[in-house]
Parts: structure tokens; sequence; C-alpha cells
């Protein structure tokens, strides 16, 4: 072949390859060599349930402003536990706020075993709960607690009234097992709540104008008054209202009491019933506060 026609011939071939159509899409990079999946683990079946018992997370809590994780959800700095404590033989509860904790239950036993505060201590409240109490299981609504025997069967049943009113504050507890009987939630201890239990505000509270007071009561036809002191003991203000049950059963109230006072101080919020027979004060309920100034 003459050298021309070879030029020619080579010229025709780079033409047509410049014409062809390109190929759409792209193989993209070479692939990497990656690391073998590991095995997913292989389940043990029902009998695992022994192993750590759950916690459960879901106390009331406060997030702590800026402090988030990776999923950039805030996270709980503080959270309010509600502990039940004893007054002349009643149950009475009080509050808490702490540091979080996913152990909510033993941090809850345990703030129940070391007592009330000074203040909640000269109102009369103490704990029947022994130090060392924890929650060894949580399964299906149910806490397992072991405690020490203890001969009174008064104080033994006023004890496991705490542990119950404490622990079924939160959803994952409804009721309560101490290994001598069948597992008992909060209606089997009813009778040991006194007439009127105020919820809010607790002993030691800083509150405001109007101070929401609630609670639960069984007085007659469910009527339930309040008035505030100050620190002289003198009448600020009084309401009344009504439970969702009336006499023989329990109920919730909630009510509002506005009232004035040109300085902080402390004070009183009671909770009563008025007799039928002679217009007194009843089943008289006194929880001391700290009342802010109010004009």
């Amino acid at each position: 072949m003459s050298r021309r026609r070879l030029v020619t011939l080579v010229a025709l071939v780079l033409l047509v390859a410049g014409c062809a159509p390109a190929r759409s899409g792209s193989l993209g990079p070479a692939p990497t060599a990656t690391a073998p999946t590991a095995p997913a683990p292989t389940s043990v079946g029902p009998s695992a349930s022994i192993a750590s018992p759950p916690t459960d997370t879901s106390a009331p809590a406060t997030p702590r402003a800026g402090t988030t994780g990776t999923t950039g959800v805030a996270r709980p700095a503080t959270l309010t536990l509600e502990l039940w404590y004893v007054r002349d033989g009643r149950l009475v509860p009080t509050r808490r706020t702490r540091p979080a904790t996913v152990a909510t239950s033993r941090l809850a036993l345990a703030e129940l075993a070391a007592g009330p505060t000074r203040r909640e201590a000269d109102a009369g409240l103490v704990t029947l709960l022994p130090d060392g109490a924890e929650v060894s299981r949580i399964a299906d609504g149910v806490a397992s607690v072991r405690l020490a025997a203890v001969a009174d069967p008064v104080t033994a049943r006023l004890r496991e009234a705490q542990v119950v009113y404490t622990l079924t504050q939160f959803p994952t507890v409804r009721q309560v097992d101490f290994g001598t009987a069948a597992p008992a939630g909060r209606a089997a201890h009813t009778d040991l709540l006194p007439p009127i239990v105020v919820t809010g505000p607790v002993i030691g509270d800083r509150v405001n104008s109007p101070v929401t007071v609630t609670g639960s009561a069984d007085v007659f036809e469910g009527t339930v008054s309040v008035r505030v002191l100050d620190a002289a003991g003198r009448q600020l203000a009084t309401a009344f209202t009504t439970a969702t049950c009336g006499t023989g059963c329990r109920g919730a109230y909630r009510v509002a009491v506005r009232y004035r006072l040109p300085a902080a101080q402390a004070g009183t919020i009671e909770v009563y019933e008025v007799s039928a027979d002679d217009g007194s004060r009843t089943k008289v309920v006194a929880v001391p506060v700290t009342l802010a100034a109010a004009r």
C-alpha cells in the first residue's frame, strides 16, 4: 500500500470515530475493597430478660439550653421526682429536682431513703424506707423491689406504700412486687392517703400570685377550700373548688388563689374541708411555702 493511500485510510477511520455517538452514563471510579459485613448477633430468646435490668428514662425532665447530642435533640439536664413520705401515719407527697440520669427508679428510692429536708421534717414528714432499697428488675410494668423484713405490719405496709406511690410516677411502672405477695399498685394503698392530698405546691416551694393549688380529696360534696396565710398567720386570700368526685370517693381538684403582699415572706397554704355541722375548718393540710410579693 502506498504511503499516500495509508494516510488517507487512517484519516477516514478517525473521521468515522469522531462522528460516533457518545455513550450515556459512566462506569464511575474503580471499585475499592470493602470489609466483610459482620453477621447479625444471634438472639438468645426470652431468657435474656434476666440480664441487666431496664432503666426508665421517662421521668419529668427540664432540658438544659444549648446542650445537644449527636442527633441535635436537647438532653435533659435535670429531672423532678415526686417522693411520698409519711406524716401521722398517712402518705404525703413532696418533690426533688436532681441532675438527670437514666436510672430514675434507683435515684427515686435513694432520695426516698435519704429522708425529708429540714423544713419537711419540721412539718412532720418522715421516711420509713431503709437505705439500700433498689429496683432489681422492671418488666411488663412491674418493678421488683426487695426490702428487709420489719416486725411491725403497719410500718411494713406504710413503707411499701411509699415505694409504690413513688415508683408508679414513671410510665414504665404500674405495680411493685416485693416478693411477699402479688404485685400491687396505688389502688391497694389508697386507704393510707389523708382525706386531702396536696400535690402542689409542696413544702418549701416559692409561689407567686395567683398560686395554683392541686391535689386529690375525699371530702363532703367534693368541696375543697384553700386559704393563703402570711408569716404572722393573717389570712391574705381564700378560694374554693369542687373535686371531680364527691363524698365517699376521691377526686382531683385544682384552684388558683390570688393574693396581695407588699414583700416576700414565709407563708402557708392551707387546704381544708368546711364542716357541714358548724362551719369550722377540718381535715386541714398546711403547706409551708415562701410567698413572693404581689400587688
